[in-house]
């Protein structure tokens, strides 16, 4: 008998989704002859039991295509809103799987979806997932689709900002997606040849970046791009924020809360004026923000897509669950979910893209 399978998207929307969708049904459709029903808007749409059916109509002409066809959401099933409560709803998904007679639950996501899917597996449901996320943090990949789109974008984006900071004299400071890892402003800042690239992995001094600047400028540079990704710190906000997780440990006396979230939320328009302030540039600051998540997939995420979402149908006909479909070298492999979730991968400080960036002169905030 035909195998049937349920697939989702949750978590933010990525460039490469439908692609992904459209790889694992026409595999599944046609080297496996199973039969494939989307949820719609990630784990609420399985909560609800809202379907569609996704047969060779649904999956034609979507490889181009932005965002997901199926819709997307972050809920967590064991912590969703229902109405004004929070309330598990892990039963209900188990209810509504065998309800639609499923074999497997496919789950398309980032680090947090890897999470709820181990949940699901330990549930007692079939779980495959498949990495997808613009900052290329889930562990145990090699990358994820998106992040190849999104960095293309921001690449050019700084690109288009060279000419105006180039004519007016300005610092230009790009403010790119990334709240814990730095991948995405690290590879746009290396490929638009930023002046400056500063992300989570290294807390930056504002005196080093301040004199680097000047030092352009003493040598005829009148301007400079800063690639800024936007979970960095400066050292002092990065003091302050651990001041503050040990004052929660241990009852001492630094900033409370709320003022240390006030500061970490205003840190982007923060350091423009103080670089304003010690290099007497004018600065500005440009915050790409979700247009690195929309629009087409790149050729690179379409292929990557493809590749896992077949290996995924191929996992499935196998019986193979409990797994995320990594990405490593050329292969697609299957690797246990309790060694992905809760994981993160962040820019190990002895990476290549690091070593390339000091060689040429861009400074990353810190004295080496």
């Amino acid at each position: 008998m035909s195998k049937y399978l349920g697939i989702l998207t949750a978590g933010g929307d990525s460039p490469g989704l439908n692609a992904a969708i459209r790889a694992v049904g026409k595999a599944s459709l046609g080297t496996y002859k199973m039969k494939l029903v989307g949820f719609r808007d990630g784990f609420r749409g399985i909560v609800h039991n809202r379907t569609v059916k996704l047969d060779d109509g649904a999956l034609s002409n979507i490889i181009t295509r932005g965002g997901t066809i199926l819709g997307a959401s972050r809920d967590k099933p064991h912590k969703m809103e229902v109405g004004n409560i929070v309330m598990d709803m892990t039963d209900v998904v188990v209810e509504n799987y065998h309800k639609n007679h499923l074999d497997a639950l496919i789950c398309l996501g980032g680090g947090g979806t890897q999470k709820n899917a181990l949940r699901l597996f330990q549930a007692g449901l079939n779980i495959i997932t498949l990495p997808k996320t613009i900052d290329n943090d889930v562990a145990m990949t090699d990358t994820t689709f998106g992040f190849d789109s999104a960095l293309a974008i921001a690449t050019e984006s700084i690109d288009r900002l060279h000419s105006t900071a180039h004519s007016h004299h300005r610092i230009i400071i790009v403010e790119i997606m990334g709240h814990k890892t730095g991948w995405l402003a690290l590879g746009a800042g290396l490929a638009g040849g930023a002046d400056v690239i500063l992300i989570p992995e290294i807390p930056y001094d504002i005196q080093v970046v301040a004199e680097a600047i000047r030092n352009r400028s003493k040598a005829g540079k009148r301007f400079s791009i800063i690639a800024l990704s936007e979970g960095a710190f400066s050292r002092e906000d990065y003091e302050i924020k651990q001041a503050a997780n040990s004052k929660e440990s241990t009852g001492g006396n630094s900033m409370t809360r709320e003022e240390v979230e006030d500061r970490m939320a205003n840190r982007t328009m923060r350091l423009s004026a103080l670089l304003q302030e010690l290099t007497g540039l004018e600065s500005r600051v440009t915050i790409l923000g979700h247009l690195q998540r929309g629009g087409a997939p790149t050729a690179a995420d379409r292929i990557l897509a493809t590749r896992m979402g077949t290996a995924c149908a191929r996992l499935v006909n196998d019986g193979v669950y409990g797994v995320m479909v990594a990405s490593k070298g050329e292969e697609a492999v299957p690797v246990p979910l309790d060694q992905v979730a809760g994981k993160r991968k962040t820019v190990p400080l002895d990476h290549p893209w690091i070593e390339v960036s000091r060689k040429i002169g861009t400074c990353l905030g810190d004295l080496v």
